[in-house]
Formats: structure tokens, sequence, C-alpha cells
């Protein structure tokens, strides 16, 4: 089998590399459109991760382009920023799978081959949960990543105060 992964964030497409490699997947990274298009066509993926936002872009405007080169290709939209109706326009465009982040391994093997992966076959590295503080942490890392490392306007968007917000950044939990 053989994945594309078209994220921005490079360390999450490594990490999402490696994890998929270990369950037999062949992966290629792209980090933006042109990119992802380029590789699509010498690379014929047989699946593809696609992340919703990429940089300046939207995976969404993707979907088609790759579905019209790739017609039999398992296209998974990957996105921070769930909604209802991004979810239906993803499905109208020809993805196969909505999943939203932070997704567990089985989960995204579930959406990637379309059958039911049972857990004994999953990596001990794959059966990771996260703390609550890890993934508030989390969250803040992103809607903070969205604001473009503005405090101010992060705490705003989270509802709370900024002090708040720079102490809760300072304590950085560890992964569980």
């Amino acid at each position: 089998m053989k994945l594309l992964i078209i994220e921005d964030d490079i360390n999450l497409a490594n990490t999402l590399a490696r994890r998929l490699n270990k369950h037999g997947f062949a992966c290629q990274l792209a980090h933006d459109k042109a990119e992802a298009i380029g590789i699509a066509k010498n690379f014929a993926p047989t699946h593809i991760l696609l992340d919703m936002k990429l940089a300046d872009d939207n995976g969404l405007a993707l979907i088609a382009p790759l579905r019209a080169l790739l017609t039999d290709a398992h296209i998974v939209l990957l996105t921070g920023y769930a909604s209802i109706a991004t979810a239906v326009e993803a499905m109208r465009l020809g993805a196969n799978d909505y999943l939203t982040k932070p997704v567990d391994m089985l989960t995204l093997l579930r959406a990637l081959t379309g059958t039911c992966v049972p857990t004994t076959e999953l990596i001990a590295d794959d059966i990771v949960t996260m703390s609550p503080e890890r993934l508030e942490w989390e969250h803040i890392q992103q809607v903070l990543h969205t604001n473009q490392g503005n405090i101010s306007a992060t705490a705003r968007q989270l509802n709370m105060h900024r002090r708040t917000l720079q102490r809760k950044l300072q304590k950085k939990p560890v992964q569980q």
C-alpha cells in the first residue's frame, strides 16, 4: 500500500509516516499543494492522508484534482477544524473519510484501510492516550499557531485571561 501524506506540519507528517510504515504503508510526504500534485503523479499512491489546512492553502481544494488524477485512491481528510459543513463538502468532492485531530492510530488505520484493524495488530506506540492536560495544551498550541503566536488574540479566542494562558504555555505536560 502506497500512502501520500499531505501535511504542512513537518513533525506531524514525519511521525505519521513512521507509525504508518510499521503498519505496511510505503509513505511519501508533501507539504504544500504543488508538491502534493507532483508526488501524486509520480508516486501513484493507493491511499492519501490530506490535511485540511495547508499553510495558506485549503486541503478541500486538493480533493478534486487528486480524485481526477487517482480515481481509485482512498482519500482521508484530516482536520483540526471540524465542522459538519466541511465534512459534507469533503465527501461531495470525493474524500472517502473525514477525521478530526487529534486522531488515534486505530481510527486512522480503520479510515485508511476501510476495515476493522484488530487491536492485537496495533504496535504499543500506537495505543497512546493523551491526558486531559496534554490535550488542552495541544489545543492551545493549535489556536496559538492559528493566531500566529499572538498571545492576546489566542487568550480572547480561548476565553481566558492572557496571564493564565501564559502560565499554561509554560507547563508543557508530558506525553502519557
